[in-house]
């Protein structure tokens, strides 16, 4: 082969001879000793047709070449494949050029001839190994030549059912005795008489045998042919004092069935006990007396781990041995030993979850076991004297988020547990080793304050805090589960999974909660619950009646309440603002939601653990949480690594967006808001500190505290006993929204409307009517100015309908004598609409790309597409509805700032375009709460920066369109790790 040579064409490479046109990129060479190989990386595309190069010759003769192809594979390696050019001179050729061309050119012809070889895998290391890789061709499909030789498929199998190739008489063993059984475990399929057959199976005694009854094959047993089993010796070895097993009737289970040994027992002076003889051949006993029962190790593990693939029940796995051994129910019934298989897969989960975790080799032994020490930690969250620095319980505040542990807090409801034994005919094998708490402290606690009475919610109607108490428990020993979770990787905690009696009660999760986090070193805590907004109020003054052990020394650590992000937007506004993820530092793209996920793996257990005793369903939940952990474990790697490099995407992306849009921010308002938002952010639990984005009280509220303090010193400027001037004011604004509503009922009504539409819109009509004329009555009172517009307005458009009159606010009337005060309510109270409107006018955008997100991803069916068509088409009325009324507010705004001389409100409210009316996020995007920087910065920002609160808006702004705060995105920015690094903690 010759070293590659630098071609003069961008965008080509040339190797021994070859030239391929490719897509100019970034240069990669490739160590192939002894030859260096520069190449330009070619784009995982279809590659143009190869431009050949043939070197020129003295001689017209046949010469061989090899190209070769390099193309990018997704684990950010090169695959190279090698192939072999034949150019063989056509007998016209008179010339030969360089460079391969067509006959006009005058240049020697070649037919080219392709030979194929394997392709080769270049690592990063610049090792190039070859890939045996077969590619299929295009259009054949495996099944379908299958289809042809199908028949040879059933022919050979029928075939296997008879004697086949051993048609004669003679053993293939001894060549002497006739031939008349066959091993159906073996790869043999010989047939052998019964005396080289037991010769054979010394080693096997499980293995099924079938005997040839001169006309089809039926089913025998080593035993019956008089193989007998001897422990406690090497094989071969006979025992001087043989023990048969109890009765002569010994079962062992292997992963082909049940089968009947001629079992002996060493009974020899230093003979060990039968357990232990079973034990050291690989057997499980069912029992320490006399066992009669036993099961292969390599069973036991089998379904340990098919259990928890599959989640298949004991009883299934069972009854397929059963079937295996005979699936005719027609030979000799065998007892039923499906108790002791029960009993002996409850203490091999048990006797692996100790040995895994050392307990044999701990000389205080398995009673020294403390109380969640069985479990699979997590390997990444902070783990004090496993992976934490030294001296980080001094870092800096800068630094402390670091080591913060993550919890969330759920139930589930599925995993309910029939009230059938008791914890004294069933107890556990694991008294709180592993995920459950110990049961005897649990009940004893909760009997104490099972009956106290639990407050309502302040929040939404949340039915796991309101019907706590009045969960269907008829005929349940326990209702659900509840559990402790990590929040950011989906382990389950030590000791933080419990029954629940009832519902989702607080003593329940309480107790849950504090068994977790007993003798915890670390110093701050996320906590991520449903109803951490009800949960987390008296808390602390109900951890006061735990035992000294349970309780937590809160004063001294810092401890912060969330809830997931999935549940958040059920709450009330206030919750959704103080218990947010997106509007919290230090918490990157935690999403809380992590028990919801396991759940899936879990809930196809509930089937066959709900029938179990109390600790039989404990030690399986136990085990099936430790693979859960496990298998977490094993792919934290890859999953870490896929984070690293999209968050390391992602924070270029938002970085550069955000250095853009920081640029138009004056300095002024960029140090007031961090001084407000660092100072809520780093005193959490000081209440005295409001909450910047919290939306304070505003419009008519702010409107009634202003008027009721000038009655405390003495002033009232009312007209009217009952009706004040703001009042007025927001009246005419409703009377204002109202009329909108019915101008929108009679546009979509169309001109072939019923008589029933008809006379409900003249009903609505005469309704709106008779509150104008009540309205204004007052409004002469304190305008009497309107009352001249009002006659003209009769006289010159006679009867209007009721959404078509006028109403004459303080805003319309530019050059009518007009009392101040008046304009002023109109102007906060219009300044209150537009912000409620821009509001609204979000949450419809949001709710629009959830469901049609749920729409796309979910919804099948002519008749569910017709109901998600009809939810987005309310979804769009109502924006439709919101951006009116912001126009509305808007124009009374702009009229009444020219009037009252305001300047510099448009920098909060501005004109709304149609092109403004778009969604922050891609409703295509994958991923919660990841907008495109290039919508979330660049299309009209002061929509977004227009938040609830008016006279805090600096502050709240940013987690609007950021969903962080504005310091973060600083932090995040100046330092390069911030929010994104601890993705991957």
């Amino acid at each position: 082969m010759l070293p590659a040579r630098n071609s003069s064409n961008a965008g080509s490479t040339r190797i021994d001879g070859v030239t391929e046109r490719v897509a100019p990129t970034s240069h990669q060479t490739i160590q192939c000793a002894p030859l260096n190989i520069t190449f330009r990386q070619v784009n995982n595309r279809k590659r143009p047709k190869l431009n050949h190069y043939a070197p020129p010759t003295s001689q017209l003769r046949e010469t061989v070449h090899t190209a070769f192809r390099f193309s990018g594979r997704r684990d950010g390696n090169m695959q190279v494949s090698a192939a072999h050019l034949i150019c063989r001179p056509s007998p016209s050729s008179t010339q030969q050029s360089s460079q391969f061309a067509g006959p006009e050119d005058g240049s020697t012809e070649f037919d080219f001839a392709m030979i194929d070889e394997p392709s080769m895998d270049a690592g990063e290391d610049g090792t190039i190994t070859q890939s045996q890789k077969h590619k299929r061709p295009a259009g054949v499909n495996p099944l379908h030549v299958w289809t042809k030789e199908r028949d040879t498929y059933l022919s050979e199998i029928i075939r296997l059912d008879g004697r086949g190739e051993n048609a004669r008489d003679s053993c293939a063993g001894c060549c002497a005795n006739p031939a008349e059984f066959r091993c159906q475990d073996c790869d043999d399929m010989q047939l052998y008489c019964g005396t080289c057959l037991l010769a054979n199976h010394a080693r096997s005694p499980t293995h099924r045998i079938q005997q040839w009854n001169g006309v089809f094959f039926e089913s025998s047993s080593l035993k019956t042919l008089g193989l007998r089993v001897q422990l406690g010796h090497p094989i071969g070895q006979p025992c001087i004092l043989p023990q048969p097993a109890f009765n002569n009737d010994f079962v062992l289970i292997d992963t082909n069935g049940l089968h009947e040994l001629g079992l002996d027992f060493c009974g020899c002076e230093t003979s060990e006990t039968h357990v232990k003889q079973l034990l050291r051949h690989g057997w499980f006993p069912s029992t320490p007396t006399d066992p009669r029962t036993a099961a292969t190790f390599r069973l036991l593990h089998y379904y340990q781990i098919l259990s928890f693939e599959s989640k298949a029940s004991a009883y299934e796995f069972y009854h397929s041995l059963v079937r295996l051994t005979d699936n005719t129910g027609m030979m000799k019934r065998m007892p039923d030993r499906y108790d002791g298989f029960m009993r002996m897969v409850r203490m091999w989960r048990h006797l692996t979850m100790l040995k895994r975790f050392g307990r044999g080799h701990d000389p205080s032994g398995v009673n020294g076991t403390s109380q969640g020490e069985c479990v699979v930690l997590c390997p990444a969250c902070p783990q004090p004297g496993k992976n934490l620095p030294e001296g980080w319980q001094t870092a800096s505040k800068a630094k402390r988020w670091l080591y913060a542990v993550f919890l969330a807090i759920d139930a589930n409801f599925r995993l309910k547990r029939r009230n059938v034994s008791s914890d004294h005919a069933d107890p556990s094998l694991s008294r709180g080793w592993s995920y459950f708490v110990e049961e005897k402290e649990y009940k004893a606690f909760l009997a104490e304050h099972l009956t106290e009475t639990q407050e309502k919610s302040t929040c939404s109607s949340h039915n796991a805090v309101n019907t706590a108490d009045t969960k269907q428990s008829q005929g349940l020993a326990a209702t659900g589960v509840g559990t402790v979770d990590c929040a950011r990787h989906n382990f389950k905690r030590p000791n933080g999974v419990g029954d629940l009696q009832k519902g989702e009660k607080y003593i329940n999760m309480d107790y849950l909660f504090f068994s977790t986090l007993r003798g915890t070193q670390l110093e701050m805590l996320n906590v991520s619950y449903d109803i951490a907004c009800q949960w987390h109020k008296k808390l602390w003054a109900r951890m006061k009646s735990f035992p000294q052990s349970h309780r937590l020394d809160h004063l001294t650590k810092y401890i912060r309440f969330f809830v997931p992000k999935f549940h958040l937007p059920a709450h009330v506004s206030k919750c959704q603002t103080i218990f947010s993820f997106n509007f919290t530092r230090f918490v990157g793209r935690t999403d809380g939601e992590a028990p919801e996920r396991g759940w899936s793996n879990i809930n196809p257990v509930a089937s066959s653990t709900k029938a179990m005793g109390p600790g039989c369903r404990r030690d399986t939940l136990d085990d099936h949480f430790g693979d859960w952990n496990w298998k977490k474990t094993v792919g934290l790697g890859a999953s870490l690594l896929y984070k690293m490099k999209d968050a390391l995407a992602e924070k270029a992306a938002h970085a550069l967006a955000f250095e853009e849009f920081d640029a138009v921010i004056t300095p002024e308002h960029r140090s007031a808001w961090l001084e407000e938002m660092q100072a809520w952010e780093d005193n959490p639990n000081d209440t005295s500190i409001s909450n910047p984005l919290e939306a304070k009280a505003m419009g008519e509220l702010k409107l009634a505290e202003l008027e009721a303090e000038d009655l405390q010193r003495g002033i009232d400027s009312s007209l009217h006993p009952q009706i004040s001037p703001s009042v007025l004011i927001a009246s005419g604004i409703d009377l204002e929204q109202e009329q909108h509503r019915l101008a929108n009922i009679a546009e979509s009504m169309g001109q072939h409307a019923t008589d029933t539409q008809k006379g409900s819109l003249t009903q609505m009509r005469n309704s709106l009517r008779r509150r104008i004329d009540m309205w204004r009555r007052t409004q002469v009172l304190y305008l009497p100015a309107v009352q001249a517009l009002i006659d003209q307005a009769a006289a010159r458009e006679g009867h209007e309908n009721a959404e078509c009159i006028h109403l004459w606010l303080p805003s319309e009337l530019k050059t009518k004598p007009c009392d101040p005060r008046l304009r002023e309510d109109e102007w906060e109270l219009r300044y209150a609409q537009a912000h409620d409107a821009l509001e609204e006018l979000r949450q419809c955008l949001r709710i629009h790309c959830s469901l049609l997100t749920f729409k796309r991803e979910w919804v099948r069916g002519q008749g569910a597409n017709t109901c998600a068509q009809n939810a987005l088409a309310r979804i769009h009325r109502r924006r439709t509805a919101c951006v009116k009324r912001y126009r509305s507010a808007w124009m009374a705004l702009k009229s009444l700032a020219t009037i009252m001389k305001k300047t510099g409100w448009q920098g909060r409210l501005q004109e709304l375009a149609d092109t403004h009316v778009k969604p922050l996020v891609d409703p295509y995007a994958t991923g919660e709460g990841r907008p495109d920087p290039s919508v979330t910065f660049h299309v009209e920002p002061w929509l977004r920066m227009c938040q609830k609160s008016v006279e805090s808006w600096p502050a709240s702004h940013w987690p609007e369109y950021a969903n962080s705060s504005w310091p973060e995105y600083v932090e995040s920015v100046l330092t390069g790790v911030d929010i994104y690094i601890l993705e991957l903690l």
